[in-house]
């Protein structure tokens, strides 16, 4: 089914919170005139489809809206994965593979490496991650993370290198924190875990690396610090093999290649490479972990995610200057209801929005929380074509290419 309405109709759809009353945006201008139709299309049962333009400073923008309503039976989201932490692949292509009616990008990523050379870049998530149910990696530390526009670490409304999106195990949206937790028990020692499938690891710390990272190097963990991604790689690093419980192989060296599903590799840098290289081969060891949300519900699955909007208000700090390709996911009522939503790439005339703009748009559309996922050149978002199943790409990409990304958020209609 598919309808076009009118240009009043777009500027309807968007002046309500943006360009009007006490709520309003100060950076968004007049309502949309000519050009600026609504589209409409149902994707699946409970699973709607709708493009419209949003009139901003700098110009205006196509802004894509997909809309789940997860109380519908067989609606459900699920996380995007490529199948390893440290890979890629399109929005389209995981979701066919998945069998998605429709898919969004996810969580920024580490794209490059200009400041290490010789470190090849990993390709993995920022933020935190859950995968049916079970963690799958860990934050990265805060001067880590690529897409903070702002500090982290306030109190109060601040944001956070945990923060996430995601579902809980009783199929409601909502936003959070999940921190790690995890030790490593020897017969004559404790160690803390600091990571879980991390490109970059706290400094004195220890990460842990599964099967589910990848092929790729390691090498990366060790370089940077907190507070700066670019700071050199360290040297004083010790790599650990735990295999069937006991200590099998050391190294000086991080290590490259995927690792066994029955096999953990821990790697130490600095404090955390010393008290390493106290565990001899054949030592016993056992490594535990988990990722704690701030509520009483765990995760079904959750990708890193910064807030927008809490609880109906705008999260203060929000930039209000630099307009850029966006995605971002978006919650109603009572996180029974999704907004996937993302806007054209860098293309003709559109402009892209500020973070603050994006936020206004989000709660013109009902959302009572949002978070922003990556943009610029992953902003992407598809649904499948009822009459090939194939996924189809909505938004203009930028230089007409899609981007491969880690992870994204996909929705499913299992009723056609």
């Amino acid at each position: 089914m598919r309808s076009v309405t009118s240009a009043a109709a777009a500027s309807a759809l968007v002046s309500l919170a943006l360009g009007s009353g006490p709520m309003a945006h100060p950076a968004v201008a007049a309502p949309a005139e000519a050009g600026s139709a609504v589209v409409r299309e149902q994707v699946a049962p409970g699973v709607r489809y709708e493009a419209f333009t949003v009139p901003t400073s700098q110009g205006s923008t196509r802004v894509h809206v997909v809309t789940a309503d997860l109380e519908r039976p067989g609606v459900a989201a699920d996380l995007l994965y490529p199948g390893a932490v440290a890979a890629r692949k399109t929005v389209s292509r995981m979701g066919e593979e998945a069998g998605a009616v429709a898919a969004i990008n996810g969580d920024f990523f580490n794209i490059t490496e200009e400041q290490h050379p010789g470190v090849p870049a990993t390709g993995a998530a920022s933020g935190p991650s859950v995968l049916n149910g079970r963690p799958l990696k860990g934050a990265v530390p805060e001067g880590q993370r690529y897409g903070r526009t702002r500090p982290l670490g306030d109190t109060g409304e601040g944001v956070f290198d945990e923060d996430v999106f995601g579902v809980g195990v009783d199929g409601r949206a909502r936003m959070d924190r999940l921190v790690l937790h995890g030790h490593i028990r020897t017969p004559r020692s404790e160690l803390v875990l600091g990571g879980l499938n991390q490109y970059a690891l706290p400094v004195d710390s220890i990460g842990a690396f599964t099967s589910q990272w990848g092929e790729v190097s390691r090498a990366r963990a060790a370089c940077g610090t907190d507070d700066d991604r670019a700071a050199p790689c360290t040297d004083d690093t010790y790599e650990v093999t735990v295999r069937h419980g006991r200590i099998a192989t050391v190294s000086d060296t991080p290590g490259t290649g995927p690792v066994d599903p029955d096999t953990t590799v821990l790697l130490g840098r600095e404090a955390g490479a010393r008290a390493l290289r106290g565990l001899a081969p054949g030592t016993p060891a056992a490594v535990d972990y988990r990722l704690a949300p701030r509520g009483p519900v765990p995760f079904a699955f959750a990708l890193g995610a910064y807030p927008l909007i809490r609880d109906h208000r705008l999260v203060p700090g929000l930039d209000d200057a630099t307009a850029e390709p966006r995605t971002a996911i978006g919650i109603a009522h009572g996180g029974h209801t999704l907004r996937l939503l993302s806007t054209d790439g860098r293309v003709g005339t559109s402009t892209g929005l500020t973070l603050g703009e994006l936020a206004g748009v989000l709660r013109s559309l009902g959302c009572a929380d949002a978070s922003y996922l990556d943009g610029g050149g992953s902003a992407t978002i598809a649904t499948r074509a009822p009459a090939t199943g194939r996924a189809v790409v909505r938004n203009n990409l930028h230089h007409d290419q899609e981007r491969p990304v880690p992870n994204g958020i996909a929705i499913f209609s299992t009723r056609r």
